[in-house]
Parts: structure tokens; sequence; C-alpha cells
């Protein structure tokens, strides 16, 4: 019953609760046997439990025995989500504060093939994407992923304007995907320049997997008319 560990509870005093509750009217020897939890731990255990209210005990023929208080974890569980619904009511409040204090420009940096994914996941929040030295090495580095990845882009109508490198492999077909061919001298630098609304991605599919995030308004407007120089004036159909 890990699931006791919400209500506030530490992983010896699970061990003790449960053993408890299994045994039924268990001594201080039997929880011993049944957890190997050290006595003198036991019964400090023992005592927080009762402090909350959570077991109790009865003393027959000298012989000192305990039992577990359900209604009592009902009690925790009631005050537990009341102590929920009053956070859920600052929640906005915590947003504002956030939001007001957030630095004007943002870094992040995602490591590996999960952090990479994680990137583009966010890029399905827009509907378009600029790339700049791409290559579509996710089709190649990420063969399981891009397949239903793609699937979804398409449903959320997110649109990708492509200035790729003149080695790339195969374009994705759809209509989605607009491409344009850098010249070779855009080649040799393994990183991949993304823009995707006020994020600008420096992405790197080289032998250690990064894609580092910039978040700033003028910077990603900055780096969408730089895309766009290249697009009207250097880059070419084929």
């Amino acid at each position: 019953m890990k699931e006791l560990a919400v209500l506030g509870l530490t992983k010896g005093e699970i061990k003790v609760y449960n053993s408890i509750l299994n045994l039924g009217r268990p001594s201080v020897n039997q929880i011993h046997e049944k957890t190997g939890v050290e006595r003198r731990g036991i019964y400090d255990i023992i005592n927080k439990l009762i402090g909350k209210g959570l077991i109790s005990y009865t003393v027959e023929n000298g012989k000192k025995t305990y039992l577990v208080a359900p209604s009592k974890l009902k009690e925790l569980l009631r005050a537990k989500k009341e102590e929920v619904k009053s956070f859920e009511k600052i929640l906005p409040q915590i947003d504002r504060i956030y939001n007001s204090s957030k630095p004007d420009v943002g870094f992040e940096i995602f490591r590996g093939k999960e952090g990479v994914k994680t990137v583009f996941e966010d890029m399905l929040n827009y509907k378009k994407v600029y790339a700049i030295a791409g290559g579509f090495y996710i089709t190649q580095e990420l063969p399981y992923y891009w397949p239903q990845y793609n699937k979804r882009r398409i449903k959320t109508k997110c649109v990708w304007r492509n200035l790729i490198r003149h080695d790339f492999g195969v374009l994705p077909k759809d209509e989605l995907v607009k491409a344009k061919v850098l010249p070779k001298e855009f080649s040799g630098n393994p990183v991949v320049i993304i823009i995707y609304g006020n994020k600008v991605v420096n992405l790197s599919w080289g032998e250690e997997w990064f894609a580092f995030v910039i978040e700033n308004e003028d910077v990603a407007q900055n780096y969408k008319q730089y895309h766009k120089y290249l697009w009207e004036n250097v880059a070419t159909t084929s």
C-alpha cells in the first residue's frame, strides 16, 4: 500500500501500518518478524502512528497488541482533498506571479533522444515551424518515432518551411511541408536551427544529441527574418 505515502506517511510507517493491518492484532515481535524493522525503530514508528490516530492498542494479560483505525484514514484523505482544493484556488495567483517575474529571455537545454523528442512535441502546439540547414534527420535518427509523430503533425495542420541542406535525404510527401535547398556552403555544420512561436532551437544531431532553446520574441522574430531572406534570395527549389 505505497499509496499511503500521499497522506504523508514514511516508508517505515507504511511498512508497520501494513503489517498491523494484515496481521490483525500483532505484537511488536510479530511486527518485527513481518517487516524486518528493528524493535527500537518499531516503537518509534508506533508512537508516531498512534499520535496520528492511525492505530491504537489493547492490553490483555499484560500483552500489548496493535490494531488499525480505518476511519482515521478517511479523515486524513478528506483533509488532503481540502488541501488540494485550497491549492487549486491559488494556482492562478501563482501563474500571475510567475509570468510577471519571468525573465525576458528564457534558456533551456534538452539532452539525448528523449530531450529532442520533447522539443518536437512542443512544436505541435504551433501552426508554423521554420528550419534552417535541416535534412529531415529525424526520419533517419528516430525511425520508429517519426511516422506516428508526422501523423499528429499533419492532424494539427502544422506547416514546416524547411531550408534544407543540399545533401538531404527523401522529403516527406505532404502538402504541409514546404522546402527549398541551401547551397553547399551551408553544409558541414551538424546544428539545425528551428524557429517556432517565440522560440529558437539550436538542435544537434551529432555525437551528443542536444537542443538549446532560446525563448524571446525579438530573437525569434530576427531569426524568422533571416529565414525569410534565405528563402527568397539564397535557397533554390532543387
